[in-house]
């Protein structure tokens, strides 16, 4: 028994040792994959430049003066004349800052003394040697400076090149002092106005991809989609009302607003239209969505309402044109009044153009989850009441057409992407794989049986969503560059459709964590799939959802820094602008700014999860 247990920790520490060799094995190959040396790191060179950068990052270019230039020239003679020439040099005015030279003349490479007087302590400038007898002359050589004391004074061997005259040349110090009040530099200025563009910029990306990732998130949580099952027929039928509610929908809202385009010029016409559709909208979907009945309503009484309710979404899509119509008028008729507040108007006419765009695609969404929610009714009533040949039957027919859709879309969308151009391969052969699938589908399914839609649905999305988020911020910022062009509005569109996929993992995931038990109990008072989700989940997801929307705007703050280095505005485009052109000081100033930003936003978002989540 003693032997077996020597044996296996003998064994044991045989593989630990195996481990450790192992370890080491992997480090020193990413030693050497990664180039790990550090001999270049205390090599001279690299230590003065980073000394240099170091320091220069530690002097951000935030605060400037105006300057009082102070430029004194004392004479001097190369070579020295042969003559009493020196004795006639005249005595420097020593009520103000002046040089001495000793001695006053030199031959080329000799070196003479230089002291300076009477000037403003503690500067540092150039001194250089201006050729010619012309003690104003522009050329000067050299590359030396000095620094003055605390009693403006300095002594400092200066080096004669080869320039020879028998007329004086000089020896010339220029030093700049600060007069008057500090002030910003032009370059705190545009750091100033290029972080708020970030802030904001990340602030509208937030705000519309949490518009986005929250009705999202509840079709990417498994929880809600597993428990969702339909019959092929319900399915198939659903599947082939959307692409016909979607043609339909845009179709006719975009008609809505092709009629809406004479009377958008007319405010009067915009703002009767605005107020009077709520209240239209009001009384006709009271009448067509009763909360009690008190008597079953007819088949034709049902009829009225549908048809009574359609007209209803019609006249809110033609108040939505309307609204969009205000909205421009209003901005054009007060855009010159408003001055420096001018960026309200141009707002409202911004918001009127999303609102044309946006319009018909609400309709197009809306028609064709309508009518897919309609067939996929009736498919489930057919399933349910008649026979099983005959759903078998229906089945074969119907599975087919919707098989001949889904993958008929699919070669259009290959053929638009790669340009097959060969019409069989993109049209004729998707239909048929798709239609020879849906039809093996109908046969190998029993009628009856209901398939895991919710599942599909569920996967799809999670799909698509770990497809865009597995791509950078920084890959989408060089695509909507190319879109919209270079500028803060590519970076909100890239950070936005990040923050949506990001978003909506996130949100899904606290979904799929709540408690069962509010779940099971709405949905045991036979309440339907939005009713539970408004009272079961909402409640139990709303503080962390806040809280991921907060913590989403500090990434989008810290990323939109990123995304500047491709056009995306924001501060990162100064920030690289600065750093390619060495301008270390100015890039500091950039890199405080994103400090401060961040730390602010990291002390405010946990200030507001501690008092709301």
């Amino acid at each position: 028994m003693k032997e077996k247990k020597s044996s296996a920790s003998a064994w044991k520490s045989v593989q630990i040792g195996l481990a450790v060799l192992l370890g080491l094995f992997v480090y020193a190959y990413g030693f050497d994959v990664t180039k790990v040396n550090l001999e270049e790191l205390r090599s001279e060179r690299r230590q003065e430049s980073l000394t240099r950068v170091t320091r220069t990052l530690a002097q951000p270019d935030l605060i400037t003066y105006d300057k009082q230039e102070v430029t004194v020239n004392s004479p001097l003679y190369v070579p020295c004349p042969l003559d009493d020439t020196l004795s006639n040099i005249p005595e420097a005015d020593t009520s103000s800052a002046y040089l001495v030279i000793d001695p006053a003349c030199a031959n080329p490479g000799e070196t003479v003394q230089v002291e300076g007087f009477n000037f403003p302590p503690n500067i540092t400038g150039p001194i250089r040697f201006v050729p010619g007898s012309d003690p104003l002359n522009v050329v000067a050589l050299g590359r030396e400076s000095i620094k003055t004391d605390g009693d403006g004074h300095f002594a400092t061997p200066f080096l004669i090149p080869e320039r020879t005259s028998e007329e004086p040349q000089h020896i010339r110090v220029t030093i700049s002092e600060n007069v008057g009040a500090p002030r910003f530099t032009q370059n705190a200025k545009d750091t100033w106005d290029k972080i708020i563009e970030t802030v904001f910029m990340a602030l509208l990306a937030t705000t519309a991809g949490t518009i986005l990732a929250f009705p999202l998130s509840f079709i990417a949580a498994r929880n809600l989609m597993k428990s969702v099952r339909s019959p092929l027929t319900s399915v198939a039928l659903s599947v082939l009302g959307w692409p016909i509610g979607l043609g339909l929908g845009y179709y006719i809202v975009n008609q809505i607003g092709v009629f809406t385009i004479p009377l958008s010029e007319n405010i009067f016409i915009n703002l009767v239209g605005v107020i009077a559709t709520p209240f239209i909208l009001l009384r006709t979907v009271r009448w067509a969505l009763p909360q009690e009945e008190t008597k079953i309503p007819t088949p034709s009484l049902r009829a009225a309402r549908l048809f009574v309710l359609f007209v209803s979404i019609l006249i809110a899509f033609f108040g939505f044109f309307q609204l969009a119509g205000f909205a421009t008028n209003v901005s054009l008729a007060v855009e010159k009044t408003l001055g420096p507040l001018g960026f309200l108007a141009t707002f409202l006419f911004q918001v009127s153009d999303i609102l044309r765009i946006i319009t018909p695609a609400l309709g197009a969404l809306a028609a064709g989850g309508a009518l897919a929610n309609f067939l996929g009714h009736i498919g489930q009533r057919i399933a349910e009441k008649n026979a099983a040949v005959q759903v078998k039957t229906i089945n074969y027919i119907l599975a087919p057409l919707a098989g001949a859709v889904i993958f008929g879309l699919l070669g259009a969308l290959i053929e638009w992407l790669y340009q097959v151009g060969r019409f069989a391969y993109t049209f004729w052969a998707p239909l048929i794989i798709g239609a020879a699938l849906g039809l093996i589908l109908a046969a190998l399914t029993q009628p009856k049986t209901t398939l895991p839609t919710g599942m599909v649905v569920y996967s799809i999305t999670r799909t698509i969503v770990n497809a865009l988020r597995s791509v950078e911020a920084l890959v989408m910022a060089i695509v909507f560059v190319i879109a919209v062009g270079i500028g803060p509005f590519a970076g909100m569109m890239a950070l936005g459709l990040h923050t949506i996929v990001s978003l909506v993992k996130l949100y899904s995931e606290q979904v799929e964590s709540i408690m069962p038990g509010p779940l099971e109990a709405i949905t045991a008072t036979g309440a339907n799939r939005l009713q539970t989700i408004i009272y079961a989940v909402i409640p139990q997801v709303i503080p962390p959802y806040i809280s991921y929307t907060m913590y989403r705007w500090d990434i989008n703050v810290r990323m939109s820094t990123i995304i500047g280095f491709v056009g995306g505005g924001g501060i990162g485009f100064l920030l690289q602008q600065n750093i390619n052109l060495l301008n270390y000081r100015a890039a500091s100033t950039q890199m405080i700014a994103i400090a401060i930003v961040v730390a602010s936003m990291d002390y405010i978002s946990s200030v507001l999860r501690e008092k709301y989540v």
